[in-house]
């Protein structure tokens, strides 16, 4: 392999350290290992369902020392939250256990993210029908800021282009100050609920040919 990050396809090689990557890069960006005490849980919900039951929509960055980022995502959200519903929530349901009865300032991070398994939050519909398709992007530290993730996000959008994917939305953490600016600079502007929603999440959008309908909040 040359020095040169490699973007490349998935392959079911690649599931544990794309796991380790979701850990690695899920507390607002940074590492969140000393959280969990179950090192998968962040991957259940935000690469493997996509790695697994999407793997065309799911790219590697790869390194000299490995598999080291990752980009994936749906050109249907409203249809992608159906399937997870038949296909990938249940046999997570039966294995953990919903935390419904500790009130949620007091669930550990375990707990919230088995409570997210157990009850997962819709995307807000006007969201999902204006800019239907969705992706994730995690990247190590020692991938970042060298233009990779513009290379990533790049043919991502072409693989989702080819099925037809014209709008595109992403859900951030808003203590993500660094993946805010990313996604900025990228042409996703944030977005204005009718209702406003309380919580973390920052909702960003991007059109292939941009529209003036974007709302910046």
């Amino acid at each position: 392999m040359s020095d040169a990050p490699q973007i490349r396809p998935f392959n079911a090689g690649d599931l544990d350290a794309c796991y380790a990557i979701s850990l690695a890069t899920g507390h607002a960006g940074g590492d969140a290992s000393h959280l969990y005490r179950d090192p998968k849980m962040m991957g259940h919900i935000y690469i493997a369902p996509y790695a697994l039951l999407e793997p065309g929509l799911t790219l590697i960055a790869e390194d000299r020392d490995g598999v080291a980022g990752f980009v994936a995502g749906v050109v249907d959200t409203s249809a992608w939250e159906e399937r997870l519903e038949r296909e990938w929530w249940p046999p997570l349901r039966r294995r953990y256990a919903d935390p419904v009865d500790v009130p949620p300032d007091r669930q550990t991070a375990d707990q919230r993210r088995a409570s997210m398994i157990h009850h997962p939050a819709p995307t807000p519909v006007e969201i999902a029908a204006r800019y239907p398709a969705h992706l994730h992007m995690n990247l190590l530290p020692r991938l970042q800021r060298r233009g990779v993730g513009s290379l990533l996000l790049g043919s991502w959008l072409s693989a989702a282009g080819a099925r037809g994917a014209l709008s595109f939305h992403v859900g951030l953490n808003r203590m993500n100050r660094g993946a805010l600016r990313f996604w900025s600079r990228q042409g996703f502007s944030a977005l204005a609920l009718k209702a406003r929603v309380e919580g973390r999440t920052c909702w960003m959008g991007r059109d292939t040919a941009p529209q003036d309908n974007q709302v910046i909040v």
